[in-house]
């Protein structure tokens, strides 16, 4: 199936912006805060896997993103692991954990699912904040140091945000796999029709937590890449406001697109981090532009602005049918 030419254009458009974006931003803050939200992607599209595909609302997406990040940073930077060796075990550890909350959150559905979520992830934000000899408690543990993968110096912000944006590419292509494969096309069956899926011989349960494990995996890369930028994490990390922070970039950006995850993302790491350094209740401005995108682009921005560009090349056709007819009627005369 070939794309519309409309979203290969997106995409390209799209794709130039993150090429160019620390040749066109000379400050290493802004490179920085690139850095951030190409991160966050990452974790919004995991997210989007869940919810804009399997339809199932999770609030607890944040654990894999905290529990990457601690692991990586306790095993390299205090258990004398490589960071090899640390980034491995902590991606495998998070991926096993999902395996384990996929297995007790998909023992309901709709609003059970969201609040057993939530309640996983608070129990674990709990223990990070609670367990002060493993974890650093309040304080946050750090002392990791970014590694220097085939020479390259990652202190440098333009190599790592070229870094983080190579991990980008990659969740983008494996996500876009994923949804394109018999798996995620049975994914998207449950979503909408799950009886039928069920009465078709499908194993609804098992495609789900299939997904909740993808989903997972890249929520656990996204906490690496997260561990490698701060050098640090705390209990925040692992917070119910980090899950709706990434449920909002979701929403916001396109629930079931590959785009919206990263326009979503892109919007809130810019209004957290720059728009906040002028306007102390950031937060209100943040509820103003998503009601705002609710009431007129229900949708999502990314939907939403190719709805937009569609309904405009049908009126400029529309334009070139109505003036047709003159057009001929004046070369007649």
């Amino acid at each position: 199936m070939r794309a519309p030419a409309s979203n290969v254009l997106l995409w390209l458009i799209a794709l130039a912006a993150l090429l160019a974006t620390p040749w066109v931003v000379t400050s290493e803050y802004y490179v920085n805060i690139a850095s951030q939200i190409v991160i966050a992607a990452i974790l919004a599209l995991s997210l989007n896997l869940l919810i804009g595909f399997g339809g199932m609302i999770s609030l607890g997406h944040a654990v894999y993103l905290g529990v990457a990040a601690y692991l990586s940073i306790y095993l390299t930077a205090h258990a004398g692991f490589g960071h090899l060796a640390g980034a491995l075990i902590a991606i495998g550890a998070t991926t096993a954990l999902a395996m384990l909350f996929g297995y007790l959150a998909l023992r309901a559905s709709g609003l059970g699912f969201l609040m057993i979520t939530l309640a996983l992830g608070q129990i674990l934000w709990g223990v990070a904040y609670r367990w002060a000899s493993l974890t650093g408690g309040d304080n946050g543990l750090g002392g990791l140091k970014r590694p220097h993968p085939f020479g390259l110096d990652l202190m440098d912000p333009t190599i790592f945000f070229y870094f983080v944006l190579f991990f980008l590419g990659v969740a983008l292509w494996c996500i876009a796999r994923f949804i394109q494969s018999g798996l995620g096309q049975s994914l998207q069956g449950t979503r909408d029709q799950p009886r039928r899926m069920r009465a078709l011989g499908y194993n609804v349960w098992l495609i789900q937590w299939l997904s909740f494990v993808f989903a997972g995996f890249w929520g656990a890369v996204a906490g690496l890449l997260y561990a490698y930028y701060h050098q640090f994490v705390s209990p925040q990390a692992l917070h119910l406001t980090t899950s709706a922070e990434t449920l909002l970039m979701v929403i916001a950006g396109g629930t079931g697109t590959l785009l919206g995850p990263v326009v979503g993302a892109a919007l809130v790491v810019i209004l957290k981090n720059v728009v906040s350094a002028y306007i102390t209740r950031w937060l209100i401005l943040l509820g103003v532009i998503f009601v705002a995108i609710v009431l007129f682009m229900p949708e999502g921005l990314v939907p939403g602005i190719m709805r937009g560009v569609r309904a405009l090349k049908r009126r400029s056709r529309g334009n070139k049918v109505t003036n047709a007819p003159s057009i001929v009627k004046d070369n007649a005369s």
